[in-house]
């Protein structure tokens, strides 16, 4: 039972709470909506100051909710414009935080694979797929992801997935020679498995046989045989991502090295690649063996650190070990070391 004072409250609250959300909304409408190349820098700027300025979780579902009702229409969206906005939020990923290009990227892989299964008629799948493409191409997420996609497309071998999986090539199939030249050939190698032994299900065999000869100018880095390929707008818009981002680690280490079914399973285990976003019904946190690591840190301090660290309430076994390292550390040095191990 809630009280009607209390009811009166709540309701004035949440009155406000969606004023703020409508006037947040707006803000970032107007600013996605003159987002291009030349004016990248400023966009990106004012974006990280609206982040300063209010919660996280309501800029990333407001950004989340604005770019995907932008880029994913039932008509094919330009490539300039899909790089644009993915290079805005991979700019906001390296300089606010990797949660941003976590929350935009489960958001488009949870829609693509709900798309793939209803058999929508439209681009909408292209649409997303070029997305997660090009959060690939500007280092928001590592080609594991990138793999699993082409690996369940090349299992249902459908012709809408063979259409797929020649986009994607098209668009990161030299990037993927390049970070893992071993699992394209296995994929490679699994896909004219498939193709010889669907050979009779297609009435159209020309789409197949195109698909397979990109695959193998793929691994001989031919670039020639695949029309309409040009990495030159990919380089420049990095190039320009380069300058924008802040931090000097604004390459591998900050991609979401996560696997396609860890972000469709999200909501069950948790989001293990966010920091602080696992739950303790994730089987690996709930590992005997590291917990009792945990606890054999702890007893080799003094009783008199252990009572500083109860009185200031570190209540868990990570707490009392970060405690006790930064009380017991020579210097900034040996503090590093022990808070790694």
């Amino acid at each position: 039972y809630v009280p009607p004072q209390i009811r009166k409250a709540q309701e004035a609250l949440d009155d406000k709470k969606r004023e703020e959300l409508g006037r947040l909304k707006k803000m970032v409408n107007g600013l996605i909506n003159r987002l291009s190349e030349p004016n990248l820098s400023s966009i990106s700027g004012q974006m990280e100051e609206l982040y300063m300025a209010n919660s996280r979780k309501d800029m990333n579902d407001t950004l989340t909710d604005i770019l995907m009702n932008a880029c994913v229409t039932p008509v094919a969206m330009p490539t300039r414009l899909l790089m644009e906005h993915v290079l805005l939020v991979s700019i906001l990923h390296h300089n606010v935080g990797i949660e941003v290009g976590a929350h935009f990227l489960e958001a488009v892989v949870k829609k693509f694979d709900e798309l793939c299964r209803s058999d929508a008629e439209g681009k909408e799948c292209e649409n997303l797929l070029a997305l997660i493409a090009h959060l690939y191409n500007f280092h928001v997420v590592h080609c594991l992801l990138i793999f699993d996609i082409l690996k369940k497309l090349v299992s249902a071998f459908t012709e809408k997935e063979i259409e797929l999986i020649l986009f994607l090539l098209k668009n990161v199939g030299f990037s993927l020679r390049k970070d893992d030249a071993l699992a394209l050939k296995e994929l490679i190698t699994e896909a004219q498995r498939k193709a010889s032994t669907a050979e009779k299900k297609f009435q159209d065999q020309t789409r197949v046989r195109f698909m397979l000869e990109t695959m193998l100018a793929l691994r001989n880095n031919d670039m020639r045989k695949i029309p309409g390929y040009d990495p030159e707008p990919v380089e420049r818009l990095r190039k320009l991502q380069r300058a924008l981002v802040h931090s000097s680690g604004s390459g591998k280490d900050t991609q979401l090295r996560v696997s396609l079914e860890s972000l469709l399973s999200a909501d069950q285990v948790g989001r293990w690649w966010i920091v602080g976003s696992s739950w303790s019904g994730a089987p690996m946190i709930s590992d005997t063996k590291s917990q009792a690591q945990q606890k054999l840190h702890v007893g080799k301090v003094s009783s008199k650190i252990m009572e500083l660290a109860r009185k200031l309430r570190m209540n868990t076994d990570i707490r009392r070990s970060i405690f006790c390292v930064l009380m017991m550390s020579e210097d900034f040095m040996d503090a590093f070391e022990k808070l790694l191990k």
